[in-house]
């Protein structure tokens, strides 16, 4: 079989100043619309917020600063991947490798609205060694349309290509054997690398665990599930009745954004392409809104939107994955979980209490082969960015001695 990727080649985030020329230009123009009065959050992102965030990007953000300190801390490369039926796509990637020779090769895997930016401060924890904890050599992707990655001009390029590009961008490290970690989007990737490509895909891990719903080959837990609305036993049922209600009003009322960009990603991908105000309203209103009451900085939220905004494919391209991975808005549970088979790679989940999806965590065994859970006490859906301490904590104690997968990728335990 002939080789499936390219030459590595170093890269250096570079945009040019026609862009940033550009991007001020359309800032200087920008039209707000009204607002009513005492909004706040309930109609979406506040004007004030919005016209705040603009106002900084024209005048005091410094994205050539920001540019530099993302050249300076992480190593950056890209290279080409073949991807049956869709040609070679340029993948832009950090590859951080650990001091620690034996360290366990880690694939980390963003979503929407997130970006490669994700691992930056889980980066440098991971790739520690020491005598009580393992350490991992860190690669953390851009998923095409995303980022620095190239745009796919082709019609189906579903989470299962997602996969496979991952993959291959792992074995062309040298890394035959390796371990995965998600969230959103991530979380999908992760679990199609664990199903097709089990000879290499030892253990993977996610912070937002979305199990498929009971069915009657689980008798036992659609039984449990009923008696939590109708006579909760126990203080754990009381908990799982209230995470099963809570899903409900988060599909209920916080759903429009996954509804739009699965059916109609073309349509709202104007706006996106177009109005940097539109890409930070649509962008700002989930960075708040999915955290656990973290500070984002307006620095922080104009690095994150401006990825998007410079990104190679452009903003719109990345939206098109809710529609390719649920088949136009007709399956999300499917288009999430794939086929429904039940991957064997041992698999760990983490729980962050102000998570946007909080399935109740006795469904979560119905995901994969569980052998870790791990119940934290903050963070919410930007776990590798709110609360990097406790995200590592957990994967260090899945994988480090003791832990449930220790050991799991060969000749590489972690430790020294």
């Amino acid at each position: 079989m002939s080789q499936s990727w390219g030459p590595e080649a170093p890269f250096k985030i570079a945009i040019p100043q026609s862009s940033l020329d550009d991007l001020q230009q359309r800032l200087a123009l920008a039209r707000f619309p009204d607002e009513l009065d005492a909004a706040g959050w309930s109609y979406g992102a506040p004007l004030s917020d919005v016209k705040r965030l603009v106002q900084h990007w024209k005048t005091n953000f410094n994205w050539r600063k920001c540019e530099d300190a993302l050249n300076d801390e992480l190593p950056q490369f890209k290279r080409n991947i073949d991807v049956e039926g869709f040609g070679r796509v340029g993948v832009h990637y950090v590859h951080q490798k650990s001091n620690v020779v034996d360290a366990i090769p880690l694939v980390f895997i963003h979503g929407w609205p997130g970006s490669f930016l994700e691992v930056r401060h889980i980066l440098p924890l991971l790739v520690q060694g020491g005598d009580n904890f393992p350490a991992f050599h860190v690669v953390a992707l851009s998923l095409p349309n995303f980022g620095f990655s190239d745009g796919v001009e082709k019609k189906g390029f579903k989470l299962e290509q997602h996969a496979e590009v991952a993959h291959k961008l792992m074995l062309s490290l040298g890394y035959d054997e390796y371990v995965a970690q998600g969230g959103d989007w991530g979380y999908g990737v992760a679990r199609r690398l664990a199903v097709f490509y089990p000879k290499s895909v030892k253990a993977w891990h996610t912070n937002f665990p979305l199990p498929p719903l009971p069915t009657l080959w689980n008798p036992l837990l659609i039984l449990r599930t009923i008696l939590c609305f109708i006579a909760p036993l126990t203080e754990q049922m009381r908990k799982d009745r209230t995470n099963i209600l809570a899903v409900q009003k988060v599909q209920l009322h916080e759903m429009g954004y996954s509804q739009l960009q699965s059916t109609k990603p073309q349509t709202v991908g104007y706006s996106l392409a177009d109005s940097p105000i539109g890409l930070v309203a649509w962008i700002y209103e989930k960075l708040v809104g999915w955290a656990d009451n973290y500070n984002w900085t307006d620095d922080q939220v104009l690095e994150w939107v401006s990825i998007y905004w410079f990104s190679t494919a452009g903003p719109a391209a990345s939206v098109r994955l809710y529609y390719e991975a649920m088949d136009g808005g007709a399956n999300m549970q499917s288009g999430i979980q794939g086929d429904f088979t039940k991957p064997q790679a041992l698999f760990g989940c983490s729980y962050f209490p102000r998570e946007v999806l909080t399935p109740p965590p006795s469904w979560s065994h119905l995901i994969g082969n569980l052998v870790f859970e791990g119940q934290q006490t903050s963070g919410g859906h930007f776990a590798a960015h709110e609360v990097p301490e406790l995200l590592v904590s957990d994967l260090r104690k899945m994988f480090g001695k003791g832990g449930p997968a220790f050991g799991v990728v060969n000749g590489r335990t972690g430790y020294a």
